[in-house]
Formats: structure tokens, sequence, C-alpha cells
């Protein structure tokens, strides 16, 4: 006997409230799974990072691939940020006749909330993608266990030099992207809108606190660590083949890039007094 379609079973109310509780609930559990994972991972290259032998050579190359390698690129940025920054903060104050602020105002913003943030995604975009694929190369031509099979902590060797060299050098690219938006902010506020250099430098002396660059200085490296961290971890533990290798660096900056604005809010709201 054949059944039509109006004879075939249909899910029962009790089936589509399961369904319905899983596609709400999977996403989730996945999201826990990778915050997880690469809590663990940090954990780990943190204890790793104080155990000999010490990869004194492996940081030094860690050091100038993050740290050289991305000072043009963040000093470009910085240096067009702070132009732009500039350009709508003039308009807006030049109704008020307050243009001599907009120095002021660029190097808080600078400080802030432009340079930590836009570092963090320029060293993305360029060191963390790479690293992403290169672990990821190697978890799938399985140099990692062969790193593994020789008793040496792929950990330890790869991960580890990967993120201090991270953290170490996002707040010194930070400080370049600031020091590069405030010169482009120099250049469109005082050379081209011919505002009175004295007031430029004197409401940066005034607005700009101590505090506020304590606040670019902790974000930086709390930067620094999450993208290293979530980079490596998505490389470490990529799989399937090339094609595995390319969504992995993918999901990487895209990871980090949300972790850092995530985190952005979280220290914005800790680190100023309401």
């Amino acid at each position: 006997m054949t059944l039509t379609s109006d004879d075939a079973p249909r899910p029962s109310i009790l089936g589509r409230l399961s369904q319905l509780v899983d596609a709400v609930t999977d996403p989730v559990m996945g999201l826990m799974d990778e915050v997880g994972q690469t809590a663990l991972l940090a954990g780990r290259t943190l204890a790793w990072g104080v155990r000999r032998p010490f990869r004194v050579g492996q940081v030094l190359l860690a050091l100038d691939f993050v740290g050289w390698g991305s000072t043009f690129i963040v000093g470009l940025v910085g240096l067009f940020t702070g132009m732009a920054f500039t350009v709508s903060t003039i308009v807006g104050f030049r109704q008020f006749s307050a243009e001599g602020m907009v120095g002021g105002v660029v190097a808080l913003a600078l400080a802030r909330e432009l340079a930590p943030v836009l570092t963090a995604v320029v060293v993305t975009a360029r060191a963390g993608s790479t690293m992403a694929s290169e672990l990821g190369n190697m978890r799938v031509t399985e140099q990692i266990d062969a790193l593994t099979t020789m008793a040496v902590s792929p950990v330890q060797y790869l991960v580890f030099p990967r993120v201090l060299a991270t953290t170490l050098m996002l707040p010194l690219l930070t400080t370049c992207f600031g020091v590069a938006g405030q010169f482009g902010s120099y250049i469109v506020a005082v050379i081209w809108q011919r505002i009175d250099p004295g007031a430029f430098f004197d409401h940066i002396t005034r607005l700009l606190a101590v505090a506020d660059l304590r606040m670019m200085g902790i974000k930086s490296v709390v930067f620094g660590f999450i993208v290293s961290v979530i980079c490596c971890k998505k490389g470490f533990f990529a799989s399937g083949g090339a094609r595995g290798v390319g969504e992995a660096t993918a999901h990487a900056v895209v990871a980090s890039i949300v972790a850092i604005f995530a985190f952005d809010y979280v220290l914005t709201t800790m680190l100023t007094d309401i």
C-alpha cells in the first residue's frame, strides 16, 4: 500500500518544538564551545611561556613580522584617519566658532577609541590572517603533529611567540597610529584650514589627560592578546585541506574584529568614570 501526500506522517507539535529549540541552542552552544577552546588555548599558551626552553629566535622573528612589518600600513591608515576625522570635526565646530578645539578633540578620540581599535583591526587583517593561514597549513600538512612526535610543544614553539609578539607590539603600533593621526589632523587643521597652531596645540594639552593615554595602552595590550590567541586558535585547529585553511583564516579575521569591538565597549565602560 502506497502512502499519498495526504496520508504521509506529519511532524508532531513536540517534534517541531524540538527543532525550534535546536535551531536556537545550537548556535549558542557552538559559540560557547569556541570561547571555551580559545580560553583553553590562552591558558596553555601562558603556561608554556614560562617554561624552558625559551624560544627567543621565534619571538624575535614574530616581533619583526608583527611590528616592523605593520608599521607602514598602520601609519598610513592613522594619517588618513586623522585627516578625515578632522575634516568632519571642523564642519561641526565651525557652527559654534570653535575650530580651535579640533586638535584636542581629535587627540582625545585617537587616544580613547580610534587608535587602539583601528590598529587592532589593521594588525588582524595583516598579521592575524597570516598567523591563521600559516598554522592552518602546518596543521593540514601534519607539521604540527611532527613537532609533537619530536617532543616539542607546538603551543610553546608556534603559538606563544606569536601571542607575545602581538601583545608587545600592538601598544607601539597604536602609538604610531596616534602620532600619524595627529599629524594628519595638523595638516588639515593648521596648514589647510588656517587654524591658529597655538590654539591647536593648547587644546591638545588641555583635553588630553594621562588617563586617556592609560586607556589607550590597556586597550592595545588586551586587543593584541585577544587577536593573536583567536587567530592562532583558528589556524591551530584547522582541518579540511586548503579549503579548510581558507575558511579558518576568514573565521579568524571575523571573530577577531567582533571581539575587538565587544571588548572595546567593555573596557571603555570599565575605564571611564561616569
